[in-house]
């Protein structure tokens, strides 16, 4: 069977650097922020572009970690895509804010900025007849806040940063990059990471820069922010461990997950530059084909990370019947996501209902993924098409 992820063939390639750099941790004793933690972090900050890279436990934790540097908690609203993984807007919720969805880009699946616009003049105005905000009474919206943006960098590629950017500055916003899937990616040569004051990303193992368990980071220019970062990661640590300042939570990366990373990283690019050739192979060998299928769009100025490769089938019918002939010949898929969050059970007390936003909803119904991975040779990628006919 055909692997829809291939970590052994990645292992295999760092197998000798990744053994060495972990049993020299085991052997030092040093396992949480130990030096490779550090070096990490540098190598983190120089490959993307910003002053400060500060690792941390997950991903999720990450966005935790960022949004209480924010101060954010009950009575904020922070506005952000119903098609991601449920953390993006888990974070809000655990913290007391409000998750404020807003419909995507049919293209791209990435937020919509223009109806983002529209969806935090809503909320000011209390004006809800061009947007789905929370089917709550006049009162209860009247008393949130518009605080923040969460963008996500979906499938590989950098949300339009040059728009929201400039809609959070309109609005008096802060605005934080999820490049949890979106990491090694590029908007106009810079840096998915680098793309807002402050950005997010996961060592988990299936993305495109992972460890070997959990692990994140957050991204910044900005100094303060970075010690508040690093405060907030250790219980809101001050001068010393047993001087805390602040509230915080556990979020440190330990230096095992530190160890593997460093020599993934060092392949990281040649790794990326592996997944354009397997996206360019299949976007030429599927636009052959005579099925109904739409394949991803790149736009101009952009490079994605290709974390997964995601097509579209006319509709829910449709898809299962490629899928299932897929499945017939060996070739895993995958889909992401089924269920946008505004139907999620977990956010039920936003009174969203199916219809809300129809573009997440209809593209929920008909996307899925294809293997990806820079291991992928062009013999099984014309394998893989060939079970479509």
């Amino acid at each position: 069977m055909v692997p829809f992820i291939d970590l052994n063939s990645q292992f295999k390639r760092i197998q000798s650097d990744v053994e060495e750099r972990v049993l020299a941790v085991l052997r030092s004793g040093q396992y949480i922020l130990g030096p490779e933690v550090a070096a990490l972090e540098q190598q983190l900050a120089e490959f993307t572009g910003v002053k400060h890279a500060i690792s941390c436990a997950s991903g999720t934790d990450a966005l935790m970690i960022a949004l209480m540097a924010e101060g954010i908690g009950p009575g904020d609203a922070v506005f952000t895509t119903p098609f991601t993984f449920f953390a993006t807007a888990e974070v809000i919720a655990l913290l007391g804010a409000t998750p404020i969805f807003v419909d995507i880009d049919p293209e791209t699946f990435n937020i919509d900025p223009a109806a983002l616009d529209k969806a935090i003049t809503a909320l000011k105005t209390g004006d809800t007849s061009c947007t789905a905000l929370p089917k709550w009474s006049a009162e209860k919206l009247a008393v949130l806040k518009p605080r923040g943006i969460i963008a996500v960098d979906l499938f590989g590629l950098p949300a339009d940063y040059g728009q929201i950017n400039a809609v959070a500055e309109r609005h008096g916003l802060f605005v934080l990059e999820d490049a949890a899937q979106g990491y090694g990616g590029k908007l106009n040569g810079l840096r998915a990471g680098a793309l807002a004051k402050v950005a997010c990303t996961s060592f988990f193992p299936a993305k495109p820069l992972g460890c070997y368990g959990d692990g994140g980071a957050l991204f910044t220019d900005d100094d303060t922010l970075a010690d508040l970062f690093r405060s907030i990661r250790v219980h809101g640590q001050g001068s010393d461990r047993y001087e805390n300042v602040r509230l915080g939570i556990t979020g440190r990366l330990d230096a095992i997950q530190a160890a593997v990373l460093i020599p993934k990283l060092a392949i990281f690019q040649d790794e990326l530059d592996a997944r354009q050739r397997v996206a360019a192979t299949y976007n030429r060998l599927l636009a052959a084909l005579d099925v109904e299928l739409i394949t991803p769009t790149v736009p101009n100025g952009y490079y994605s990370a290709w974390a997964q490769y995601s097509v579209l089938a006319s509709n829910a019918a449709a898809r299962q019947a490629l899928m299932d002939k897929l499945k017939a010949a060996g070739i895993p898929t995958m889909i992401y996501y089924p269920k946008p969050l505004h139907l999620q059970k977990a956010f039920e007390n936003l009174g969203h209902q199916p219809g809300d936003f129809p573009l997440s909803e209809s593209v929920a119904e008909r996307i899925f993924s294809l293997p990806m991975h820079p291991y992928l040779d062009d013999a099984t990628i014309a394998q893989i098409v060939s079970a479509f006919k």
